[in-house]
Formats: structure tokens, C-alpha cells, sequence
């Protein structure tokens, strides 16, 4: 006899069989997890009276979504990767832990083993005549001392929102660079001055924040990942103050403690010991890192990356 699983009895049985509670072997927390997401979806579908249309217009979005690999795109500009963010602030506060610089979402667009200098380097290949930027700051522990040593791992976009690996019309490492700090923590990059990016929009992030009436612009920004030996692993960015969407980010990463201004430097003979011949832009910004409590917390989250 064939039952339709329209009342909650038969509902029920159908979650559980389908997310293995009945079955042995199998992790029990996915388990878990998937019973709830099947059953949160189930009664979506109820609430909302979807059609079968569209169920599977629902189905051949998640294979777009893939085939462009837009997946970690589409998590940012829905919250859901600022929600972790919200989540691990949440946890700290509860510990009554001290926090440094804040933290803030590494989006898609990161990749590993970018060239290592000692105190400067240069991110840009000069392929585009734009105003060049002097990156300059410190790191530190909450007490102020600096953090000799300690790995700034910095990546943005060109004046075009583009960013290399991902635009091939740019060359290798291009905007990627890690600089190890000085003595005194210091660290200074010259570079040039980053554009924000919208999603494309062709792709289905873009899709489906035109249904919710949503822009996928982001303002001008530069990240960072900030590790030392003994110290909590940093991700964050900053975003340029003066952006059309700087409080209005699509993927949610703005904090008000992680806004630079830009300054405009006129100055000659600060422009020559820069090797920078003309005006340029200069942005300031350091970060105090906090003590790890276990050799763990000194490591950036694992999820899949381009070259590692």
C-alpha cells in the first residue's frame, strides 16, 4: 500500500528515512543536520504552495549556480558568511574574550602562496596607468607591542574590479602579495588604488538578488589575512571611505572600525623616497592581533581555495 506523505505522521518517516536517522554507519551529526534542512524545506514548500514548476526551476538554479562556480558568491551576498562572522563575535563576547582588530568576511577570491617579501613590496605589474597607493601600517598585540614577523597576506581588485587568477588578462600574483613585518610590526606595499565590483550579471547571484530587488555592488576594499606565531589568525578587510556602497555592501563586510581614508599626497620629496614620481594616494591602517589560546586558533579557516 503507497501512502502520500501529506500528514505529519507520514511526513515524519519520510524525513527520517531519507536523512538515515533509521539507518546504521553514516555520521550522526550530518545526519542531524540534514533532517532538519529537508524537514525546514518541506514546510516551505507546504507554506508556500510551490508548484512543481517551481521546484524545479529551484533545482536547475543550484546546477547554474555550480557550473559558474558562484556557490561562495552567492553565500556572501546573502548574509550567510557575515552571519559566521555574527556567530564567532557572539561566542567571543559570551567568553568575555578580548577582541583586536575585527574581523570581517575573506569572500571568494582569495588564493594561496603569493610572493613573500621582507617589510615592502610592490603588488601591482604596471600595467595600468592609474594613481598609484602607498599601504602602509603596523601589527601589533592588544598592549601595543609590535609583532615582528608576522604575515600580511593582502589581495584587491584592479581599477576594473577585477581580480587575477579570476580575469586572465591579468598577469600572475597580480594585487597579491604577503609582506613579513618589521622589528617594529611595520608593513608598507605600494600598490595601486583598487575599484569596488559588482556580481556579473549574467550569472545567478546576480539572478537572485534582482527577485529580491537587490544590487551585488561592493565598495572599494582590500583584504587581509594577518597570522604570527602565539596569535589568533586574522581575516578582515577595509573599505575605503568616500564609496557609494560603503554602508551599503552587497556581501555585508563593512565595519564602521574597518573604514581607512584614503589621503592624497601632494608632496614631492615624500613621493621620491616612495619611488612613487607623481601624486598618489596614501592608506593607513594597522591591526592588533590576540594571543591564541591553542596552537589551532593560529590558522585560517579550511575551505577550498585556488592553490591550496
Amino acid at each position: 500500500m503507497t501512502t502520500n506523505p501529506v500528514y505529519p505522521s507520514e511526513l515524519d518517516a519520510l524525513l527520517a528515512i531519507s536523512s538515515g536517522l533509521n539507518a546504521e554507519g553514516g555520521n550522526e551529526r550530518f545526519k542531524q543536520i540534514m533532517h532538519q534542512l529537508l524537514s525546514d524545506l518541506c514546510h516551505t514548500i507546504k507554506k508556500f504552495d510551490i508548484t512543481d514548476e517551481e521546484f524545479w526551476v529551484a533545482i536547475n538554479y543550484l546546477n547554474e549556480l555550480g557550473e559558474r562556480k558562484e556557490a561562495a558568491l552567492l553565500a556572501a551576498g546573502l548574509g550567510l558568511e557575515h552571519y559566521l562572522d555574527m556567530r564567532a563575535d557572539e561566542k567571543e563576547a559570551a567568553a568575555g574574550n578580548t577582541s583586536g582588530t575585527p574581523r570581517t568576511i575573506e569572500g571568494p577570491l582569495y588564493v594561496a602562496n603569493a610572493p613573500l617579501s621582507q617589510d615592502f613590496a610592490r603588488m601591482d605589474d604596471g600595467s595600468e596607468e592609474t594613481e598609484a597607493m602607498w599601504l602602509h601600517g603596523k601589527v601589533t598585540d592588544l598592549q601595543g607591542n609590535p609583532v615582528a614577523g608576522a604575515v600580511v597576506d593582502i589581495w584587491h581588485a584592479n581599477t576594473h574590479g577585477c581580480y587575477s587568477f579570476f580575469d586572465p588578462s591579468q598577469s600572475e600574483y597580480n594585487l597579491r602579495r604577503r609582506v613579513r613585518t618589521a622589528a617594529d610590526g611595520s608593513y608598507a606595499v605600494r600598490s595601486i588604488v583598487p575599484c569596488g565590483y559588482g556580481c556579473p550579471p549574467d550569472g545567478p547571484t546576480q539572478k537572485l538578488l534582482n527577485g529580491l530587488g537587490r544590487h551585488g555592488n561592493r565598495p572599494a576594499h582590500i583584504h587581509f589575512f594577518v597570522s604570527a606565531p602565539g596569535f589568533k589568525h586574522l581575516t578582515t578587510q577595509i573599505n575605503l571611505n568616500g564609496d557609494q556602497y560603503l554602508w551599503d555592501d552587497f556581501a555585508f563586510a563593512t565595519r564602521e572600525e574597518l573604514i581607512a581614508d584614503p589621503v592624497k599626497i601632494t608632496d614631492d620629496k615624500l613621493a621620491r623616497e616612495r619611488d612613487i614620481h607623481a601624486p598618489h594616494t596614501e592608506v593607513s591602517f594597522s591591526f592588533a592581533l590576540v594571543k591564541a589560546a591553542e596552537s589551532g586558533e593560529e590558522e585560517r579557516v579550511k575551505r577550498a581555495r585556488v592553490m591550496e
